[in-house]
């Protein structure tokens, strides 16, 4: 008998052949002028169709907000047609795709934008990133505090993005509330420093999850909550992301995700980039004990872990990055438990072209 991580499952609305997940990855592959889908997307996606659902890179809901340079977008109409071929290309292969929409808050330099980025306060990301234009080592530009009116008016930025990317013909969208980008910067005290006289104050789990509870209400009311769900990132320390008291706000914000009855929470389970973090750390449990919707695992798993955890009800669904990105037919070699693998070409992550993109080949 198979494996159940090789069975089908539903997760809300979106009927998968499996459970193995292609986790979202930046690749930079699209325009840093118009930031469209392109054809050379749409091959790479359609290769890992096999998956049981692709989550797609992250994708802005406004304008301006890039922080990656040559990212995707869809905050205009423009944008859609560019990912309808992602969308068809991927279900011409037999795949199921969601958006992941985005907003990257203080991560969004000056010169990719021209206008000074904007967080819940006017606290600048302390971590330093590789810039396009000026190299490695570039610190952030110090952004400015939004008005509780400006925060609403993106809140509605991701209802309008939802409904763009059901448009583009997506299976549903993923917000991205983890990894230190907007989302997460109002969840976390060490970037939301909010008073009490803002909706979205800083003072406690309640009033920071509000925007993010927003967000998803927005979305919910534009596309349904069986299409929505949401990534969240409790342990990692990357761009000061980590919550301040992961053992009672998890059971919090999961139980108000629960409510509304969305389609899937995608958990980060462990801290990705700190060497010295506690390997034993796993946010997934409290996040399953909390919310009955599908569950997506990540971070850190290979086919048997993947297995037995997918066995043992901890999860729905087990999400792969980096492995997924350099063997696109990743589901035969873990069926098929072919020990091959391509290594990831890292020098090419966010280059353009087709190196290191969707010239990884398949099992013959």
């Amino acid at each position: 008998m198979s494996s159940k991580l090789y069975q089908p499952v539903a997760i809300g609305s979106i009927a998968l052949a499996n459970r193995v997940i292609m986790a979202p990855m930046t690749r930079s592959r699209s325009d840093p002028t118009e930031h469209k889908a392109n054809e050379l997307m749409a091959q790479q996606y359609s290769q890992r169709a096999s998956a049981g659902l692709i989550i797609t890179e992250c994708t802005m809901v406004s304008p301006k907000t890039s922080s990656f340079f040559a990212e995707p977008g869809i905050y205009e109409d423009a944008q859609i047609e560019g990912w309808k071929r992602v969308t068809d290309a991927v279900h011409s292969a037999g795949g199921k795709i969601v958006l992941q929409i985005w907003h990257g808050g203080r991560t969004c330099p000056t010169d990719y934008n021209g206008q000074q980025p904007v967080a819940p306060s006017a606290i600048t990301n302390p971590m330093p990133y590789h810039s396009a234009t000026k190299g490695a080592n570039t610190q952030y530009d110090e952004p400015r505090a939004l008005t509780d009116d400006e925060a609403k008016a993106i809140v509605q930025d991701f209802a309008a993005a939802a409904k763009r990317a059901i448009a583009a013909g997506f299976d549903g969208i993923e917000i991205h509330a983890a990894n230190g980008y907007l989302i997460n910067q109002f969840l976390v005290p060490q970037s939301n420093k909010r008073g009490s006289d803002s909706h979205y104050s800083g003072e406690s789990i309640e009033t920071r999850a509000r925007f993010l509870l927003e967000v998803v209400d927005a979305t919910v009311a534009a596309i349904g909550a069986d299409r929505v769900g949401i990534r969240l990132s409790p342990y990692v320390s990357y761009n000061a992301a980590n919550w301040a008291a992961p053992e009672t706000e998890i059971p919090y914000v999961a139980s108000e995700l629960n409510k509304r009855r969305i389609a899937f929470i995608h958990v980060m389970r462990k801290d990705m980039m700190n060497p010295n973090a506690d390997p034993t750390l796993d946010a997934t449990p409290l996040f399953r004990k909390n919310f009955t919707g599908a569950i997506i695992s990540n971070i850190g798993f290979e086919r048997e872990e993947a297995e037995k955890y997918i066995e043992d009800g901890k999860a729905d669904a087990v999400a792969f990055g980096a492995v997924f990105l350099a063997n696109p037919d990743l589901v035969r070699r873990f069926k098929e438990n072919r020990p091959e693998r391509n290594e990831v070409n890292w020098g090419t992550l966010y280059l353009p072209g087709a190196a290191g993109y969707t010239d990884y080949p398949a099992l013959e």
